[in-house]
């Protein structure tokens, strides 16, 4: 049985009030508050509300060939290597793409730029499926030794729950069966987290004080609390940038009023750096409003620019496609141009979907043999010249959705689940929500959306906000 988004995230919310989750330490740490988003993707695939994301896995073969290289990159591109001082430290998206030429990470890039004449900074690269893309700079470091010793860690040592946590564990396996009708285990998942946030916490705080941090950037917060804890309890504020779409529903994000009345949530982030001041309601956010700060999205601005004036095929329609829930759009897309012979139908795969789409979606590969119809599997077409050539653009709720509106593409979102997050956009008139092929070609002449302020989601950059935001903390 498939559930929405909305009563997943209602369910957690309902727990994190009944036991005050957020607040409920276990050997040192708030357990709760380190496994929110991993829990949430683990029960959304479980009962196939989202299918299983598309990229390609890593084969047995492939994570031996690639573990030589943690070693390497652990001697080569230690941060702990050097005694250097630096007053600002970016822990940037693994993920990158090519930008000017090489690759690199499409949120934080400006801000290297931004500091590269004036400050001291270093970047802390994760790996991505194992590897590294970026060229190498005397500013990157890779955090490949603490993911080695965080996983020699784990081998060596195990965590012994009291009477008092088992009980509370207990409850919560419960809580979750009865709402799920899933077998899951907190206990496992409770103690893997702990033991990464034990070895990684204290890795991070060593390295601080090392290189004697004033500042710290990070994508994607939730997926790096042992930064935040760190940082916070060294006194040292910690920035996150970004780096999606963000919705009351977004658990990396949202903590009604009701789920955190412990007090502060520990692993949040002191700022956020957001696209635009449409982001971020306030009711959910943890921090002030003060602490959300609109400066741009850089990316955008840059790479969208020589796009803006190309003229639209009205006969054009784009669909975006997401891993989890791309047999929805996949199937909905074949029968588009199926029945639309006069349509061009463009279906632009996410990244992680190019290398097995041929596999997971035997709809879009019927659909590929029609003369109306192209799958675009690689990155060398822009995606910004795409949506300037297309009338239309069909998706869920992939932020490249709302990069679409600020080309006046005229939206379609498909009805499935994570429809929700895109709930305000619907409500607003500015997109439609649609449950069918028929909802679809009824609907593609007829719906007229409301006018809206595109600076609203992308605002340009705003480098005097920011310097005030490094200058100021």
């Amino acid at each position: 049985m498939s559930f929405k988004v909305s009563e997943i995230c209602n369910v957690f919310f309902n727990l994190e009030e009944k036991y005050n989750l957020n607040f409920q330490e276990i050997q040192g740490c708030y357990p709760w508050q380190l496994i929110r988003m991993y829990l949430y993707y683990d029960i959304s695939r479980r009962t196939n509300t989202f299918g299983a994301p598309q990229q390609q896995s890593l084969s047995i073969f492939d994570k031996i060939k690639s573990f030589s290289p943690f070693f390497k990159n652990s001697l080569l591109y230690n941060p702990f290597k050097g005694n250097d001082k630096k007053d600002i430290l970016i822990f940037d998206h693994p993920r990158k793409v090519i930008f000017n030429g090489e690759y690199r990470d499409i949120y934080s890039c400006f801000l290297v730029d931004f500091l590269k004449d004036s400050y001291s900074f270093e970047i802390m690269e994760a790996p991505y499926l194992n590897k590294h893309f970026t060229n190498k700079h005397e500013h990157v470091k890779y955090t490949d030794r603490i993911q080695l010793g965080s996983y020699i860690y784990k081998k060596f040592h195990k965590i012994e729950f009291s009477d008092k946590e088992k009980e509370l564990i207990s409850d919560i396996e419960k809580e979750l069966d009865d709402a799920f009708s899933l077998k899951i285990d907190i206990a496992g998942i409770f103690a893997m987290h702990i033991l990464n946030f034990q070895y990684d916490y204290k890795k991070y705080v060593d390295l601080f004080k090392k290189r004697n941090v004033k500042m710290i950037f990070v994508v994607v917060a939730y997926e790096n609390q042992a930064v935040v804890a760190a940082a916070k309890d060294l006194g040292i504020k910690i920035i996150e940038l970004q780096h999606g779409t963000i919705s009351d529903y977004h658990l990396g994000y949202s903590y009604p009023p009701k789920t955190r009345l412990g007090g502060e949530i520990k692993y949040f982030p002191d700022k956020i750096l957001t696209f635009g001041d449409y982001w971020i309601n306030e009711e959910s956010c943890p921090i002030s409003k003060n602490d959300i700060v609109p400066i741009g999205f850089p990316y955008f601005e840059v790479q969208s620019k020589d796009y803006m004036d190309i003229p639209s095929d009205e006969h054009q329609i784009l669909f975006i496609s997401q891993g989890v829930i791309g047999k929805y759009l996949s199937k909905l897309a074949y029968q588009l141009a199926d029945r639309l012979k006069d349509f061009r139908i463009i279906y632009k795969l996410h990244p992680g979907e190019y290398e097995n789409w041929k596999q997971n979606y035997p709809d879009l590969v019927s659909a590929n043999q029609l003369n109306n119809f192209e799958v675009i599997d690689n990155s060398s077409v822009p995606l910004y010249k795409l949506f300037a050539e297309s009338n239309y653009q069909v998706g869920a709720f992939s932020t490249a959705i709302y990069e679409g509106l600020m080309f006046n593409c005229k939206t379609f979102i498909l009805n499935v689940p994570g429809v929700e997050y895109l709930e305000d956009l619907i409500k607003k008139g500015y997109v439609f929500k649609i449950d069918d092929i028929d909802d679809l070609i009824n609907n593609l002449e007829e719906f007229k959306p409301v006018d809206y302020d595109k600076n609203f989601f992308f605002k340009n950059f705003d480098k005097e906000l920011l310097k005030g935001v490094i200058d100021n903390g």
